[in-house]
């Protein structure tokens, strides 16, 4: 498996923990990195997506229920509401992935943790999103 997936798989795990059980965030990472050893640079980035989505999760929750009007963000099952919180924050907050490549990924854990139904509406909403996303300006990147 891929070391970037394995990360986004590390964070989902450490996002739906904080998100069902209310946990501290640096407890739960601590934890999912004894569980899951990752080398430096995929440790760093699970720690990023999981820092990044709890700082920024009322702006990513906006956008989610703006795309996704139909389902109550708190309603939302726990894996398809932290798949997508991860996602927006790599691609809208972060910038630092493609929405293509945010997608994909997406899916994929969609496909690995979710319902039937997870991969085709996380695609839908984060299509969505990045259909409507100016592109990156390049300045600083």
């Amino acid at each position: 498996m891929p070391l970037m997936r394995r990360a986004r798989m590390v964070a989902l795990q450490a996002l739906y923990e904080i998100d069902a059980a209310g946990h501290p965030p640096g407890e739960v990472l601590a934890a999912r990195f004894q569980a899951e050893p990752l080398p430096p640079e995929a440790r760093a980035f699970a720690q990023e997506l999981v820092m990044g989505v709890m700082a920024h999760r009322a702006e990513i929750d906006r956008l989610i229920q703006r795309y996704a009007p139909a389902w109550p963000v708190s309603q939302l099952a726990l894996v398809d509401r932290n798949i997508l919180r991860m996602a927006i924050y790599e691609f809208v907050i972060a910038r630092r992935t493609s929405p293509a490549v945010a997608i994909n990924e997406a899916v994929e854990l969609g496909k690995m943790f979710g319902s039937d139904s997870t991969p085709r509406f996380v695609n839908g909403v984060l299509g969505s999103i990045a259909s409507e996303q100016a592109p990156p300006t390049g300045e600083g990147r």
